[in-house]
């Protein structure tokens, strides 16, 4: 079983994989597979709502988000960490999900939790 782990803190070590990492050793405890992937400083841009990916289940914009979904299609749970700036999640990890929920939402729906 497997579990994938979203750190959507610009700082790689941050506080959030802190957090993330507590997460991931007690899921490991109870024999459960847990990788943390960092999304990164790079720019991730919002779904344009062009509906390239109904064909293809991938979106378009061929970034950090089509690597994402393969992850999401090889763990049974999603755990997403964020810092909190200002009232909610980094924009970063919102659009993230947005284009994720839009390009393959089959997939997310059975892996959330």
């Amino acid at each position: 079983m497997k579990v994938m782990m979203i750190n959507g803190s610009p700082n790689e070590k941050g506080c959030t994989y802190t957090a993330l990492l507590q997460c991931k050793k007690g899921l490991e405890e109870m024999g459960v597979d847990a990788n943390i992937v960092h999304i990164g400083r790079e720019p991730v841009y919002s779904c344009s709502a062009c509906f390239g990916c109904e064909e293809t289940g991938r979106c378009v914009h061929d970034d950090i988000c089509n690597n994402m979904l393969a992850l999401a299609e090889q763990s049974v749970g999603i755990i997403v960490g964020s810092p909190v700036y200002f009232a909610g999640p980094t924009g970063a990890i919102c659009s993230l999900l947005e284009r994720m929920f839009f390009a393959n939402s089959d997939v997310l729906k059975a892996a959330m939790f």
